[in-house]
């Protein structure tokens, strides 16, 4: 009876003198789960971004239907097609991007799948992206990452509910930056409606 029960589940990532207490487990891998849920919170945020970039498109296309005449790109409605080709890719991708970090947070292992497909989008945008992206695909697919989503990890968190993680100081400034921006264009695209408006009148 004194026996562990995830001992099989952990065993292929803990020593065994570890496997004796869950709140060791637990222990062991809270600061990954920590990054992990952040990482979740930031998809969050950029799926907001991807939003308003997809409806900055849309306003931007509809508003070239009141320019007359052909222009450098081939005219009004080609314009419009092209906007809203792009907006609807930025669309798709604020989404997954909404999706994913919530299914992060939760540690859904679904959601894993679609973050790692983001993070491997981001490692083309060198040198920033590209860093921050591969950081994001560690977090999801190394060893401690494959525990973190599974099943038996579940059962070490129910186990545990009184051991909690804190969020760092550095994903706060990250996370605060981030919601400046979105409300830095959330601000661009008012602006943008409200000229084009003007010029419509």
């Amino acid at each position: 009876m004194d026996q562990n029960p995830y001992a099989v589940e952990a065993s292929a990532y803990l020593a065994p003198q570890e496997l004796t207490d869950v709140e060791s487990i637990r222990k062991r891998y809270l600061g990954h789960e920590a990054s992990v849920k952040s990482m979740g919170t930031l998809y969050l945020i950029g799926g907001v971004f991807s939003l308003l970039i997809s409806l900055a498109y849309i306003i931007a296309g509809i508003g070239s239907l009141n320019d007359t005449g052909p222009n450098e790109f081939g005219g009004p409605i080609l314009v419009l097609l092209v906007a809203l080709a792009v907006g609807a890719g930025f669309l798709s991708l604020g989404v997954l991007q909404i999706w994913s970090g919530i299914g992060v947070r939760k540690l859904w292992p679904a959601a894993r799948i679609g973050a790692t497909v983001i993070s491997a989008i981001g490692l083309l945008g060198f040198p920033i992206g590209t860093l921050i992206s591969a950081y994001f695909l560690y977090l999801l697919l190394s060893e401690k990452g494959s525990y973190v989503f599974s099943d038996a990890y579940k059962q070490v968190i129910a186990q545990t509910p009184h051991m909690r993680y804190k969020t760092s100081i550095l994903t706060w400034i990250v996370v605060i930056l981030l919601v400046s921006l979105v409300l830095l264009v959330i601000v661009i695209v008012s602006l943008m409606t409200l000229v084009r408006g003007r010029g419509a009148w």
